[in-house]
């Protein structure tokens, strides 16, 4: 069994895919348009039963597959109706040192939105939380005590 990440950016996962690809190094490994689909753009069941005011635009993208680390995640434009809530969950970025962790939480921040400040804890020397552009939440964290 395999759990993986799946975001729904809706309308700006070309930009979110580019804003990881900057900031953190993630790769894109897939990436699929709604164009590219065999299935027409109209068809509710493309989208496993998910009604559909109309086609979404042709160059959205409809699956895209990235990794960050060892990590792969997945990411749509979705139905672009409205803007992205990632609510209930955040991303756990480990970094390798306290230098990492602030470069990688300062990039996340850009035009996000800092909820807990990057800085020591008793489970971490170095841990905070991040909301980036998008709304995705991110915790960075150097693993160990404090020291």
């Amino acid at each position: 069994m395999h759990v993986q990440p799946y975001l729904f950016f809706e309308g700006r996962c070309e930009e979110a895919l580019e804003f990881y690809r900057t900031r953190l190094g993630a790769e894109v490994t897939m990436l699929m348009r709604f164009k590219d689909s065999p299935v027409p753009t109209g068809n509710a069941e493309m989208c496993a039963g998910a009604e559909m005011s109309g086609p979404p635009p042709e160059n959205n993208v409809m699956h895209a597959e990235f990794k960050i680390g060892d990590t792969t995640l997945l990411a749509s434009d979705g139905m672009a109706k409205d803007a992205p809530v990632f609510r209930g969950f955040s991303l756990s970025l480990t970094a390798a040192d306290e230098a990492d962790a602030k470069r990688r939480f300062a990039a996340l921040g850009e035009g996000g939105q800092v909820q807990m400040p990057l800085g020591p804890t008793f489970f971490s020397p170095c841990f905070g939380m991040v909301q980036d552009r998008f709304g995705v939440g991110w915790m960075v964290i150097v693993p160990g005590p404090k020291a």
